[in-house]
Formats: structure tokens, C-alpha cells, sequence
């Protein structure tokens, strides 16, 4: 494993973190709490050291595992979380008040319960699940931000950015309040690429690239008929004929590939660390399959400018998760 320096932080993160959405147990199918904390285990020994999780993970669950996981590591791991929105609304719109989604007592309650549910005394990095530059300019959520860090109960804050939207933070990023951003950046969508990546590396903000995967579209193991149980939250983003669209985009993808040694979810993260911009990948894996596929590309260091020019003709602008 590989390690790369944190924004400004102490912190030499693992360039693959734990992904840790999908052990939380509402919105995917699949998989139980013992395959969960098996995983965990063996990224631990394989050298992963940041683990990524959320209050809103099945309500707390995940949060209770990874915590579960950490504290019976020998290893240091660094754990980031987040406080969901106050209204129940991803993504942030610029038009709702601040108040109505991270006021000052919300943000001190998420914070403690996710504590209780990690077992710990600090969060390393807390982050807000949702954004929009619309309130980078309000001081209670500075304030805020000052009181659990001189409390010690939050080591670093960090925004995760809405869905397809990488340029909603850039003046969160510009206060120098923040130590990260996590963003999707994916094969498809290299949007950040533009004004989020060179400011950020300007800001020494750290760069977590969250759905390196598409959600599992770049997994290659989507086809037409691929049936997601009612409920889970890939029922919704893969609906209607977004199954065919992604197999049109990867068997073409496949195509302009097949010279290329590794499997294509091993490219894809090989793809996002290959941006200097990028601290650390988050793929979500519950099976320790999935672990070691993932550290193996990781493993593999960055990809050479031929596959790199091949991989930008492969950028494909659309939203599924609207």
C-alpha cells in the first residue's frame, strides 16, 4: 500500500480508503455485519488506514461496526464521518437556509452521537454530507467548527460535495477552514478535474474520490438484465434503460482497453489515483474479495498518458442520481 499526505494534516492516508456506506445495512442488499467486520480486518492488514462512514449509514450502523473494527485494531486508522442534513435533503440547494440544515446545536448533536456509535473520544475528520457555497459566507457554522475543534471532540472538518457538482464548494475551499473535500471522480465524471482538483491542490486540501465505481457501472458486472431488490438504493439509479446505457458506454470502454493489463474496477481506481490532486480512493466494499481486488490496483501505481488519453474520451455527462 501507498500512502499520501492529507492537505496540511499530520495524516499520510492510505491512497484506498474503506468505503463504508454499504455495511450500513438499509440501502444495499447483500452481504451481513460478519462478511462487514471480515473486510474491515483484512484492509486493515493489507494496510488500509482511512475508513469513510456517516451518522446517515443505516442510522448510525455503520459508524457502530467501523468503530467496532478500529478499536480492535492494532494498526492506527483514521476515521471520517459526517452529519447529515437536519432536513432529510441531499443535495444542499442554494436557496435553503443554513439554519434549516447544519444550525449550531444539530451540528454539536451529530457529533456526539457519532461518537457514542464510534466508541471514540475524537472524530479525526468530521465532515458536512451535504454543501453549497450559498453558506460559506455564514459564521455559525464557523463558530461551530472552532468549538469542537478546540474541544478536541473533532480533529479536522471536511465538506463532502454534492452529487455532479464539484464547483459548489470551491469557496468553502478558499476559507482555508476545511482540510478535505470528497467528491465523485470517475471515468465518467472527471468534472473535478477542471476547477476543483487545481484549487485544491493550491489550498493543499486533501481530495478523497468517492463512487470511483460508478455505483458499480464501472464494475462491468451491470448488463440489461441485472435485477436490484425493491428498496436498495441501485433499484433507483440504474432505472428505466440507464442498465443499457451503461453497457453501451463500458463494452466501449472494454474495447479501447483490451491492450491494458488489470480488470476494469482495478483501471478505474488506477484511473483516480492518477491525478496528483487525489489523497486517497473510496470505493465501497463489504467482501474481503473486494478488498484485495482493490488494494491490488492501488498496488499498481498510477497509469501511464497513453491510457490516460484514452480513458478522457470516455467522460459521459448525465446524473443518474437525479
Amino acid at each position: 500500500m501507498h500512502y499520501r499526505k492529507l492537505g496540511t494534516t499530520e495524516a499520510e492516508i492510505s491512497e484506498i480508503g474503506y468505503g463504508a456506506w454499504g455495511i450500513g445495512g438499509k440501502q444495499w442488499q447483500g452481504g451481513n455485519d460478519n462478511d462487514a467486520l471480515r473486510a474491515l480486518k483484512r484492509s486493515f492488514e493489507l494496510g488500509i488506514n482511512l475508513v469513510d462512514t456517516a451518522l446517515a449509514y443505516g442510522d448510525g450502523h455503520s459508524e457502530q461496526l467501523v468503530g467496532r473494527a478500529v478499536r480492535e485494531s492494532y494498526r492506527k486508522i483514521y476515521v471520517a464521518t459526517k452529519i447529515p442534513p437536519k432536513n432529510g435533503i441531499w443535495p444542499a440547494s442554494p436557496s435553503t437556509s443554513i439554519a434549516e440544515v447544519f444550525p449550531q446545536d444539530y451540528i454539536i448533536q451529530c457529533t456526539e452521537q457519532s461518537l457514542r456509535n464510534l466508541g471514540v473520544e475524537q472524530i479525526y475528520l468530521q465532515q458536512f454530507h451535504v454543501w453549497t457555497d450559498a453558506w460559506t459566507q455564514t459564521e455559525e457554522w464557523r463558530r461551530t467548527v472552532e468549538d469542537l475543534r478546540s474541544s478536541g471532540k473533532v480533529r479536522y472538518f471536511g465538506i463532502s460535495i454534492s452529487e455532479h457538482d464539484p464547483d459548489s464548494a470551491l469557496e468553502a475551499v478558499k476559507t482555508g477552514l476545511f482540510n478535505s473535500v470528497q467528491v465523485i471522480y470517475n471515468i465518467f465524471d472527471q468534472t473535478p478535474e477542471k476547477n476543483l482538483f487545481p484549487l485544491c491542490q493550491k489550498m493543499q486540501v486533501g481530495v478523497l474520490a468517492r463512487v470511483p465505481l460508478d455505483e458499480g457501472g464501472l464494475t462491468g458486472a451491470i448488463t440489461e438484465d441485472t435485477h436490484f431488490e425493491a428498496g436498495e438504493f441501485r433499484e433507483s439509479y440504474f432505472r428505466g434503460d440507464r442498465k443499457r446505457q451503461v453497457v453501451e458506454h463500458v463494452e466501449a470502454l472494454k474495447r479501447d482497453l483490451q491492450d491494458v493489463p488489470g480488470t476494469l474496477p482495478q483501471i478505474a481506481i488506477r484511473f483516480c489515483l492518477s491525478h496528483k490532486a487525489v489523497t486517497s480512493v473510496i470505493p465501497g466494499m463489504r467482501r474481503i474479495e473486494t478488498v484485495e481486488s482493490n488494494c491490488r490496483a492501488a498496488s499498481a501505481g498510477m497509469l501511464d498518458e497513453k491510457t490516460l488519453a484514452i480513458l478522457r474520451r470516455h467522460a459521459w455527462n448525465r446524473n443518474f442520481y437525479e
